[in-house]
């Protein structure tokens, strides 16, 4: 089966686009997608095994796929490796920032090698891809650029190292937005919510048993699919979007909107869209899985 997008087929043929942290979770429904609306997809990341596998599977699927692994904290090799790309496939459409990592922890026990390493990760790395792909090529070509944060619109409890580099990131698309805006380069924003993705099972038990029981008070009374987020994106780098820049999508559910005044009814009114073919479910989210102590 291929992907079920819900795009017309041939949306991005001829053009390619790059995908960072394009090896897991939201980064590679993304990739998928893109590549089964014609796009030649360029994902990177920083193990090679893992962007290889997603890679093949594209091309397994009748899609275009290329990969180059990097870290995108290093100034010289982010420049390095787009020129490598540049070189290879030419004017690159659109850029999806999506490579990004933290690690539970509350804020007085956060080191600051460990601040400024998920900092680094979530903020300075976006900059650095997007300014060496304007530099290098958008500056003449034009595109569109998205980065994926996320919801960081009240707190991150646990979190504050990405809430904070996340909400950075979401300024940074406002002034990019402004400042490239004459280069015809569009920069949005997707701060997905409570999303069920494979990035979730790192997670240590506590904290999973948490997001089991988001979906019972969160508006949606659910969490969402990786192919909603890459549904977003699509629609961001579309030329449905030609007029948005600078703007913030959230994918969410309605949280953002929760207020202690109000209890939304319990429901399951929220119908559920995965067009990903390939989705890979976190195993503690099915129904009928129990944690050891739960037996």
């Amino acid at each position: 089966m291929p992907y079920n997008s819900v795009f017309k087929p041939d949306l991005f043929a001829g053009q390619t686009v790059i995908v960072t942290g394009g090896g897991s979770g939201i980064g590679r429904c993304i990739a998928h997608e893109l590549a089964a609306l014609g796009a030649n997809v360029v994902i990177t990341g920083r193990s090679i095994e893992k962007l290889n596998a997603v890679a093949e599977e594209i091309i397994e699927d009748g899609g275009k796929a290329d990969r180059f692994a990097f870290d995108i904290r290093q100034e010289d090799a982010v420049a390095e490796n787009i020129a490598k790309i540049l070189a290879k496939h030419g004017t690159v459409s659109g850029l999806i920032n999506n490579a990004g990592g933290q690690f539970l922890a509350r804020l007085e026990d956060i080191s600051q090698k460990g601040w400024e390493t998920v900092v680094r990760t979530n903020l300075t790395g976006g900059f650095l891809v997007s300014r060496e792909l304007v530099t290098q090529c958008m500056r003449e070509s034009g595109g569109a650029i998205v980065n994926i944060t996320a919801d960081h619109a009240h707190s991150m409890p646990g979190l504050g190292h990405s809430g904070a580099a996340r909400a950075g990131m979401e300024n940074f698309t406002k002034t990019a937005a402004l400042e490239w805006a004459h280069y015809g380069i569009r920069v949005n924003v997707v701060a997905p919510g409570y999303i069920a993705t494979s990035g979730l099972q790192q997670y240590p038990v506590e904290h999973k048993k948490r997001i089991r029981r988001r979906q019972t008070f969160v508006p949606s009374r659910r969490l969402a699919t990786e192919a909603e987020v890459s549904g977003a994106v699509v629609f961001l780098l579309s030329p449905a979007a030609s007029f948005i820049s600078g703007e913030s999508l959230g994918v969410n559910g309605a949280v953002v909107t929760m207020t202690a005044e109000y209890a939304v009814p319990d429901h399951d009114r929220y119908p559920l869209y995965d067009g990903f073919h390939r989705s890979i479910q976190p195993d503690f989210l099915a129904e009928d899985f129990r944690f050891d102590d739960e037996e």
